[in-house]
């Protein structure tokens, strides 16, 4: 799925700091801060992509 608004994009990249944060990360309190950014980012992507169904 792609957009004009480059969303997928800016997640893809976020995603993949995420995912490189949490592989360096030090403790399991640290890995736990980061797997709730990455739900946040996941519950984001997933209103923005039944915002863009509404639509069609």
């Amino acid at each position: 799925m792609t957009s004009d608004s480059g969303f997928p994009g800016k997640v893809d990249e976020e995603v993949r700091q995420l995912y490189e944060r949490y592989q360096s990360a030090k403790s399991d309190e640290e890995r736990h801060e980061i797997a709730l950014e990455m739900g946040k980012l996941d519950g984001r992507r997933h209103a923005e992509i039944y915002a863009a169904l509404e639509y069609e």
